[in-house]
Order: structure tokens, then sequence, then C-alpha cells
């Protein structure tokens, strides 16, 4: 009788943990992007975030999605995917907006041609369709601009992905890719942080929730047996988030003379 009022209480508390865990998947990544975006927001400077590190969650999660259709894993990672696209883009948006407003007087930059109604551009555009400026790539002046960007490398690797879908080396390594390329989050950051010498603008919190939630993730991974390359990829991903720790310890307790950019004014600009 005893056993069976216990198991009456363990039953429910165990769905509660699992929709608890569950939970923690799908919002815990979106969580560190709130005192950056806060940040930004109020000291209208988005220098000391690298727009890169959006870049590299949308590439990773749009691949993972895809993964999805050759591979089948958990919903909650499934989610976990959607959401994170959805903050990069708002992340995006907001240093967007406030990039531009804090340059004055600059030619404008756009993945598609310029519009021959922008006030700053009087003759058309020397370069053709797309913008292959690898100096400005990721650089645009509006938001729409990485919108087609990310709508564009969807369509590709979705076309892709539909013409290879039964081919099991392709969708390994299609989850290989997704996963290590998600792993690479943090090295934007830490290179950012290398140039400049100096971890001013970045959210120490945001890192801070970076390597927690990158911690229970792989933890998560390895317990819900998820496939390989994500537990592999998220102890590397937890690796590279305690560096940028290190350099935050560093740049606070010895703080090195800051990179001259005079001479390339271009490198001042938000990675």
């Amino acid at each position: 009788m005893e056993a069976g009022g216990l198991e009456w209480l363990l039953v429910p508390m165990q769905r509660l943990v699992s929709w608890g865990a569950a939970g923690a998947m799908v919002f815990g990544g979106v969580v560190p992007y709130v005192p950056q975006y806060r940040d930004i927001r109020r000291t209208q400077n988005a220098e000391g975030f690298s727009t890169y590190v959006c870049l590299v969650l949308l590439v990773a999660n749009i691949l993972r999605i895809l993964f999805w259709f050759g591979r089948r894993f958990e919903s909650p990672l499934l989610w976990q995917s959607i959401i994170m696209i959805i903050t990069m883009l708002l992340m995006l948006k907001l240093c967007t907006e406030v990039r531009v407003s804090n340059e004055l007087n600059i030619k404008r930059r756009s993945f598609a041609a310029a519009d021959s109604k922008d006030e700053e551009i009087k003759a058309p555009p020397k370069r053709s369709y797309l913008d292959f400026d690898l100096n400005y790539f990721w650089h645009w002046s509006k938001f729409t601009d990485y919108v087609q960007c990310v709508l564009t490398f969807t369509g590709v690797t979705g076309y892709i992905t539909y013409l290879w879908l039964d081919s099991s080396l392709f969708v390994e390594t299609l989850g290989f890719l997704a996963v290590f390329t998600e792993a690479m989050l943090g090295v934007p950051q830490l290179y950012r942080n290398y140039q400049n010498r100096s971890t001013e603008g970045m959210s120490v919190k945001m890192v801070l929730m970076w390597t927690s939630g990158d911690t229970f993730k792989t933890i998560y991974f390895i317990f819900n047996q998820a496939p390989f390359q994500f537990s592999i990829c998220g102890l590397l991903q937890v690796f590279v988030d305690i560096a940028i720790l290190l350099q935050v310890y560093l740049y606070s307790y010895y703080p090195q003379k800051p990179v001259s950019h005079t001479a390339h004014p271009a490198s001042t600009k938000a990675l």
C-alpha cells in the first residue's frame, strides 16, 4: 500500500521534472541574450556585441531543423531551434538600428543591389546583385538585408537537403555541421574581445548564462541519448565559454593597451 502511494506521487513528479527540463531546453538558450538586449537598448551602443554570434546561431539552428527531417530527435530541441531563430532576428534588428543611428555620413551597404532611391547613392551600384565585399558581409544597413540572406541560405540548404534526404551519410553530416556550428558560437565574441583587448560592452551575465546553459544542455544530451554529435559539440561549446570567461578575468585585472584603429577605420565596426 505504501509502495503504491509512493508510486502515485513519484510518477507526477517525474513528469513535472521532465516537462521542466524540456521547457529549460526550449527557452533556456534565449535567456542569456535578455541582459545583452537590454544593455544595447539602454546604452544605444552595440559595439561590444558581435553580430556574427547571431549568424552562427541562425546557421546552426536552420541546419538543425533540416537535420530533424532526416533524423527525428526530441521535439524540445526542434522548438529550441525555432525560438532561437526568432530571438537572433530580434537581436539583429536592434543591433542594426542602433549601429546605423550612430553612424553618420557612411555609404550604406546591403545584401541585395542598392535601392536607386537611396539618398546617399546617386549613381547605379557598380557591383552585381549580391554584395560580395567580405569586409562588409553581415554588416548591412537594413534589417531586411539580413532577412533576405537568411531566407536565401534556408532555401538553398533546404533544397539540397530535399535532394539528399535518403542518404544517411548526408543526414549525419548535416547533423554534425549543425551542432559543430553552434559549438563555435562563442568564437566570434572570443575573437572580438581579443581584437579590442577588452570585454567592455559585452554582457558578462550573458556569458555566464551561456556557460551554465551549455553545461545543462550537454548533460541533457548525454542523459537523453541524443545523437552523439550533440554531446561532443556541447562539450566543445562549454570549453569556448570558459575561454571567454578567462578573457573577462584577464582583461579586467591585467588591462592591455587597445589596438589602434586609425589606419583601419572599418575595423571599429561591430563584427
